[in-house]
């Protein structure tokens, strides 16, 4: 299947249902400030609103640029709409459709892999609301009678886990920017230990990146 063939039979149809969901869930979730609002008169200045928002951009702003730039190249276009609708992207989507293209042998950013990273999402998101589910329920219960320090292992330790066995992963396959992706977020540590996180994620991703493009590169002229 051509790229002209491929963008009619797929892009088209995923942008055009993606965006209608994410917009359509944005909407929604203004559903319970507009209850608040005309049910039972909660009032907020435009100011306070914009500082709120401050507040998290200062945190999560980041992200705004960094995910979907890092992300894309293993989640595709229709994952990458999924995976920002049904969220936990770098914890589960992204681990997730990784190992779909590892099983499968197939190669990021090619056609087969914008399909088989969405089978490997969708699954994902099926087991989650499943799992989601079942913990809602007995999650609780489990966790009470577990050991003190087993339960704040699991809340200190799941996270970084996780993000660990992703890095391993593909450290493995590319180790040469392993070195660039570590190294470069600790040089910054050590040269400056008071940058903010958001810039550290930031030189961290796009470092990466630019390495990345320059090995290609090279590796293009060789062959």
């Amino acid at each position: 299947m051509d790229k002209k063939e491929f963008d009619i039979v797929w892009k088209m149809p995923v942008n055009k249902i993606g965006r209608f969901t994410l917009l359509l869930a944005v909407l929604f979730s203004f559903l319970p400030l507009g209850y608040l609002y005309i049910a039972e008169g909660v009032r907020l200045d435009f100011g306070t609103m914009l500082k709120s928002w401050g507040m998290i951009a200062t945190v999560f702003g980041a992200m705004y640029i960094v995910e979907p730039l890092s992300f894309y190249s293993i989640l595709g276009l229709s994952g990458t709409y999924m995976s920002f609708l049904a969220g936990n992207i770098g914890n589960l989507r992204l681990p997730c459709a990784a190992m779909a293209l590892e099983i499968t042998e197939t190669e990021p950013g090619t056609h087969e892999a914008e399909v088989v990273s969405t089978i490997g999402i969708a699954g994902s998101i099926i087991v989650n609301i499943i799992g989601v589910t079942l913990c809602a329920f007995i999650g609780a219960a489990v966790i009470k009678v577990l050991p003190q320090p087993v339960v704040d292992g699991l809340k200190a330790f799941t996270a970084p886990a996780i993000f660990g066995a992703m890095f391993g992963q593909f450290a493995i396959k590319y180790p040469k920017l392993a070195i660039f992706g570590l190294g470069i977020p600790v040089a910054i540590r050590l040269v400056a230990p008071k940058t903010p996180a958001y810039i550290i994620i930031m030189a961290a991703v796009f470092g990466t990146i630019a390495i990345a493009r320059l090995f290609h590169t090279a590796a293009a002229k060789k062959a």
